[in-house]
């Protein structure tokens, strides 16, 4: 057993029993490091990661690996889902050095933390060569090697775009952005660039935002496109709903098999929206079960969702998921195994290894006859249960902050625009667990496990995440606690994360000291800590009427317009924040004795332009300021309809209210 067997981190835990005297990352491990002269293994992962465990098997496993690595270094293994503020720097260093990143990532440090050699994956034989390699330059070329460090870390502070250009957010703006992801849409089979492909989120967001702002066709047709084919694909699981990380192929058919919380609460974003703009029955199949798949599935028994099910079980990909045509008949029966064949597309030739097939759907099931339905969900729930007796795959079930927030803001939405009562509740239990656990002197922590809150620092995607699914709490259920809870959350965010140039660092100016402070605008896998926390500002200043927090969005999104307009696939969450900026947004309160069943509330939801704040209770609550001087019009139920704090006359009925909109 090394240092890892007391670690919360499932990734540092499925490394514990190595030989490789790991280490985790701590200043101790740097201090053995200048003690015993040697330089710094830094290996980056997470638990869901499939080549991390080949790596793992491969080198981290084997004596003779150890032994090198034992000897010549001192060995740290980060769980980048833990540590994104780790993770960051030292992929920086990793594209920068080799052009692409990836995990594992293999990184060469100094005692003091300076990367001079960065990789990914590495089989055996070459990292045992690279591990000699390594040594004996840091034996004979001690200068060159710190040298090529520093240079390292100097590059990748100049990558950062802190005090770059800037440029206002403008109509024209998103429309090009909107222009150029039509350019690289793939007509084909949806998404955008080629294999392996990933679930466009956030991008298909701002098409649906940007939609409904300018009545531009182009945008939702891309974004219905991509979502029936992501929904009929192998990316997506057809038997037990959820979405796969991504798919090798440009077809979406064979998946990289790990759910990630992440891709599924911005799917759950994209399928309701999707749906409350056209009413495709598949989008609203497909929300409803991915928000079930959240809740079945990743829910942890100490509250709180886990991260991620692994893309392995046993060690082998796909082996709870693939099917043979042979096993569809011993599963169902000739005919319906049969059946089940052709309408999943499971062949003797297969579509992944061995012969298996991933189970696509070959034919719209939601627009079938109802025995074809019938049939379908049928045979579908038994060849689920015949999958429960399989082998299953591993879950991390650590709970991140900024997953879990993205997580109760779909959730949220899904609750009141689908009329979704489980998803309404665990919004709110979530934000609970948020608050009463992740909250600890008023600053965010990351990570808990088992009920059991983790040392890491929240970063800044966790504060603008959490801010802007409290916001979604606030306006869901009318209770002023949330609101509070996400200001104080902005209010850190702005006095310890700006660059004072409008933009913001990743982490904290009293968090731990790297070799340089991360401050990465781009998306990518998840939104960007910058685009998260203008989220979060945009919705609070609209629901306060605090334009503090307003202008702090503009200035901070002002420095990423120039990538929103040239590279608008690394900027959907800015882009999508910035569509809500230019609508206003607009502020709804219902003034009403019931919120629940109440018609305008249900028309401001259905109908409300992009990034609104809807709010709904008696006139005057407390904690809303909202409905502040929002009396009962004639004694019934009344909508105001705002925009930058400017009111129009109320409304009484839902007809008027939705006509309002849609104008």
């Amino acid at each position: 057993m090394n240092r890892l067997g007391s670690a919360t981190s499932p990734y540092l835990l499925q490394h514990a029993s190595n030989p490789v005297d790991w280490w985790p990352w701590c200043e101790e491990a740097f201090e053995e490091a200048r003690r015993r002269d040697v330089p710094i293994l830094v290996s980056v992962g997470y638990a869901a990661c499939h080549w991390c465990h080949v790596m793992a098997h491969e080198s981290f496993e084997d004596e003779g690996i150890a032994r090198q690595v034992n000897d010549n270094f001192v060995a740290i293994k980060v769980d980048r889902e833990e540590r994104p503020d780790v993770d960051a720097v030292y992929m920086t260093a990793t594209q920068a050095m080799t052009g692409q990143g990836g995990w594992p990532m293999t990184v060469f440090a100094t005692p003091g933390g300076e990367p001079f050699f960065c990789g990914t994956y590495f089989p055996r034989p070459a990292f045992s060569r690279l591990l000699d390699s390594v040594t004996a330059a840091w034996r004979d070329q001690r200068d060159d090697v710190i040298k090529q460090g520093s240079a390292v870390v100097q590059a990748i502070g100049g990558a950062q775009l802190v005090g770059g250009p800037t440029a206002p957010i403008s109509a024209t703006l998103l429309d090009t952005a909107a222009a150029e992801l039509a350019k690289e849409h793939d007509q084909g089979y949806g998404g955008f660039g080629g294999a392996p492909k990933f679930p466009p989120h956030m991008n298909l967001l701002f098409l649906l935002r940007h939609h409904q702002r300018t009545g531009d066709g182009e945008g939702l047709e891309i974004v219905r496109h991509t979502a029936e084919q992501m929904a009929r694909g192998g990316i997506y699981d057809q038997l037990a709903g959820g979405f796969a990380r991504y798919a090798v192929d440009n077809t979406w058919t064979v998946p990289h098999f790990e759910k990630m919380l992440y891709d599924n609460a911005l799917l759950l974003r994209v399928y309701t929206h999707l749906w409350r703009l056209t009413g495709d029955p598949l989008a609203r199949r497909i929300a409803d079960e991915t928000a079930a798949f959240l809740l079945r599935d990743l829910a942890t028994p100490a509250g709180g969702l886990a991260s991620a099910l692994d893309a392995d079980t046993e060690g082998t990909e796909g082996l709870t998921y693939a099917w043979t045509p042979a096993q569809l008949i011993a599963a169902l029966g000739e005919d319906d195994g049969t059946w089940a064949a052709d309408l999943f597309r499971v062949t003797t030739e297969g579509t992944f290894e061995h012969g298996s097939s991933v189970l696509v759907l070959a034919r719209d099931i939601d627009a079938a006859a109802d025995e074809v339905v019938a049939r379908w969900r049928d045979v579908r729930g038994r060849l689920l249960a015949v999958r429960a007796d399989r082998p299953q795959p591993a879950r991390d079930d650590k709970v991140v902050a900024s997953w879990n927030g993205l997580a109760i803001t779909a959730l949220a939405e899904h609750a009141v625009l689908l009329d979704a009562p489980s998803s309404r509740a665990a919004a709110v239990a979530l934000a609970g667990v948020l608050a009463d656990r992740h909250l600890v002197d008023d600053r965010l922590r990351r990570v808990s496990r088992d009920g059991v809150v983790g040392e890491p620092a929240g970063v800044l995607e966790d504060y603008g995440a959490v801010a802007e699914a409290f916001c979604a709490v606030h306006q869901l259920t009318g209770e002023g606690r949330w609101l509070t809870l996400a200001g104080s959350l902005l209010d850190v965010a702005l006095a310890h994360f700006g660059t004072g140039g409008g933009g913001f660092y990743d982490t904290a100016d009293d968090a731990e000291r790297l070799v340089t402070r991360p401050a990465d605008p781009t998306d990518n896998a998840t939104p960007s800590g910058l685009a998260a926390v203008c989220a979060g500002l945009v919705a609070y200043s609209a629901l306060t009427g605090r334009t503090s927090y307003r202008e702090a969005a503009d200035a901070a999104l002002e420095t990423v317009a120039p990538l929103i307009g040239s590279h608008p696939r690394f900027a959907g969450y800015s882009a999508t924040v910035a569509e809500a900026a230019l609508a206003g947004p607009y502020e709804i309160a219902v003034a009403t004795r019931n919120p629940d069943g109440d018609a305008l509330l249900a028309a401001a939801h259905r109908y409300a332009l992009p990034g609104t704040v809807i709010v709904a209770g008696a006139p005057d609550t407390p904690g809303v300021p909202l409905l502040a001087d929002r009396p009962l019009i004639g004694g019934g139920s009344t909508a105001y309809v705002c925009r930058g704090f400017v009111c129009d006359r109320p409304v009484t009925t839902a007809a008027e209210l939705e006509a309002r909109l849609k104008a």
